[in-house]
């Protein structure tokens, strides 16, 4: 006979989860909600319950998990220490909450029920033999009632339907179709991993390390979390490219920062131009004291003039001439890089570059950083990062990898699943409301939300898309709104805020005079910016806990295909932002909404206020179906915060057109 895979009790579809059993993941102190189907057959009552804890410490905490319908079933834990942790799901018969509905409601329907008093009668004596003293009077009496045939029917199941029989009684003690899922893994982050407002910029724009230090407060007057610094690393000089990508160079260019190694160093070494490790510990030190973290790039590529290329010739790969192969993505093309081969053909020498690699991250988390943005990963092996991401964590789970996965969903969602704490995402290219809609759902609650973290960017130091090519401040306003509410991490590439919008060509999504090639200076003295709308947004974020949550979106639905509304909520409804965008960078639009107020947790037939948190003012609204009109010339967007209106609340319907 074929054993069956499956017991009596199918316990499936656990979350959170990865595909492969990778750990899912957490944020510390954050709630998470562990859910499972579970169901067996017939008609008898099921209990279910989640052991969890931090993992190889044997002290797992067990919760009732609650049946949510359609037999599906839930509970939320929320760890308190970072790393890895486990959990697992167990399931049985609770015969006590079978006995019960069966003899009940069998009494109710005036039908006969001796079979039932007899049978709750052995229950409460199999129960006995584990019983406490003051635990085996109750279960005595219990017995004893239902075994008087001298009381009403009432008298003799009433003891058994007390609370504390139906707690001593529901457990897995008398089960014995006990089921337990295998054990699934859970990563637990700081809350960095999950929430930040991102600032990148190029320090040699500003001077080196000490002149971006001295731009620090613009930055942290904005409300940035993060600085993320482009490479810092000597910059190679062989093929140096010229201003916007050009082939030829001059003494006087800069190159790309990404052509990392020269004969000052490499992955461990700091650009002399930007000056030396005592500037960059002034750096990160202003920086803590501004409250914001230092992120650093990290590009495992290198220069022709990077020290690896003599050292370890054996790094890399070579052409059938001998010489060693530059980066290429056709049509594009990098001389000034060559990237490394991370599976050479002997395993000595695949160790050996991956502990050289991961020495990386060692030297500058002892350097003060603990957030690292990987360059384009997806051209390194996953099992390069299914290794190197846990075995830095191992000893540091504060750190955390960004990751700069531009490329197929399936590989950006593979990153995402062997351990990169955040990733960037296709937001910088879903422009149309279906499409933004869908993919915000997608983001923040399809099964990938348990192990991909977005982080929604704008424009990036080569990407200038969408709306934003040629654009009006009026796009540049719409994009900064979605980014920064949609998701918890968002950032922007400086620049943005002043609106800059040329691009290299028709065809070519850079930017023109490309900072990536040539060192830019802005005018930040400027009035006419974006910045009191950008630290309006990053004080509305620290405000709101919805808006630091992921998986908490409702998309409601409007008639106009250029008005894109969404909710953000926390679970007890004290908190609810509503986020309307006006798509259309050039024209004006309305709408009569339809929101879902019970998800919402507010009145269907009483006023509640919307205070628009950008504007300041304060409407009273009642019923779902409020109007609104976005002009992109007064602002593109209402970003609302809804709650019950106070008694003596009066006020205009709405907005007015």
């Amino acid at each position: 006979m074929v054993q069956p895979m499956l017991g009596r009790i199918v316990i499936d579809g656990i979350r959170p989860s990865t595909p492969r059993r990778y750990p899912a993941k957490a944020i510390l102190g954050e709630a998470v909600r562990v859910s499972a189907d579970v169901f067996r057959d017939g008609h008898d009552i099921l209990a279910a319950r989640v052991h969890w804890g931090p993992t190889g410490n044997g002290k797992h905490a067990t919760v009732p998990m609650h049946p949510q319908g359609n037999d599906r079933w839930d509970v939320v834990i929320e760890p308190t220490t970072l790393g890895p942790h486990e959990f697992c799901v167990e399931a049985w018969t609770d015969q006590y909450a079978t006995w019960r509905h069966k003899a009940t409601t069998k009494m109710g329907a005036g039908q006969e029920i001796a079979v039932e008093l007899a049978e709750g009668a052995l229950l409460a004596e199999r129960r006995l033999a584990q019983a406490k003293s003051d635990e085996r009077k109750l279960l005595q009496g219990v017995a004893k009632a239902l075994r008087n045939e001298k009381l009403s029917l009432q008298e003799r199941l009433a003891p058994a339907l007390q609370h504390e029989v139906a707690e001593l009684l529901s457990g897995p003690d008398l089960a014995t179709d006990l089921t337990r899922s295998e054990q699934w893994p859970l990563w637990v982050d700081r809350e960095r991993a999950l929430v930040g407002a991102w600032y990148s910029l190029f320090p040699r724009s500003y001077g080196g390390l000490r002149g971006t230090a001295e731009h620090l407060p613009y930055v942290a007057a904005m409300g940035f979390d993060v600085l993320y610094l482009v490479p810092v690393h000597p910059v190679g000089t062989t093929f140096r490219k010229g201003p916007n990508n050009t082939l030829t160079s001059t003494a006087d260019d800069v190159g790309s920062p990404w052509a990392t190694g020269s004969e000052h160093g490499g992955h461990t070494a700091i650009e002399p131009s930007l000056g030396d490790f005592d500037d960059f510990a002034y750096l990160v030190e202003r920086a803590r004291g501004a409250g914001m973290e230092v992120a650093l790039d990290i590009a495992l590529q290198c220069s022709p003039d990077h020290p690896w290329v003599t050292e370890h010739p054996e790094w890399f790969h070579h052409r059938p001439d001998g010489s060693i192969a530059y980066a290429e993505n056709p049509p594009k093309k990098y001389q000034d890089i060559y990237p490394i081969n991370f599976w050479p053909a002997a395993e000595a020498d695949r160790v050996a570059l991956w502990e050289a690699c991961k020495e990386i991250f060692d030297f500058w988390i002892a350097r003060g950083v603990r957030i690292f943005r990987i360059d384009n990963p997806h051209t390194k092996p996953m099992a390069f990062w299914e290794w190197v991401i846990p075995a830095v964590q191992e000893t540091h789970a504060d750190i955390v990898f960004l990751s700069e996965a531009f490329t197929r969903p399936k590989v950006m969602a593979k990153l995402a699943e062997v351990g990169f704490s955040q990733s960037y995402t296709y937001f910088t290219w879903r422009t149309g409301k279906q499409e933004l809609a869908a993919y915000l759902l997608e983001v923040s609650s399809g099964p990938k939300a348990d192990y991909m973290r977005p982080n929604f960017w704008p424009n990036t130091p080569d990407i200038l898309a969408g709306p934003l090519r040629n654009g009006p401040p009026s796009a540049f306003r719409l994009r900064l709104v979605l980014a920064s509410t949609m998701v918890p991490s968002y950032g922007i590439y400086s620049g943005y805020e002043l609106y800059e919008n040329d691009p290299a060509s028709v065809a070519n999504e850079e930017y023109l005079f490309s900072e990536k090639y040539q060192l830019k200076h802005r005018d930040w003295d400027t009035t006419d910016s974006l910045v009191p709308l950008i630290t309006r947004l990053n004080e509305i974020r620290r405000r709101h806990p919805a808006l630091a949550q992921l998986g908490n979106v409702a998309v409601h639905p409007t008639h106009s295909p250029d008005l894109l509304v969404w909710s953000k909520h926390t679970d007890d409804r004290s908190d609810v932002v509503l986020v309307i965008v006006n798509l259309d960078p050039h024209a004006a639009h309305d709408d009569t909404l339809s929101l879902d107020l019970e998800l919402l947790g507010l009145p269907w037939d009483e006023p509640y206020e919307a205070h628009d948190e950008l504007s300041g003012a304060t409407y009273t609204w009642q019923g779902p179906h409020p109007y609104v009109r976005l002009d992109p010339a007064n602002g593109p967007a209402h970003v609302f915060s809804l709650r019950a209106a106070a008694p003596a609340a009066v006020g205009a319907a709405s907005p007015a057109p």
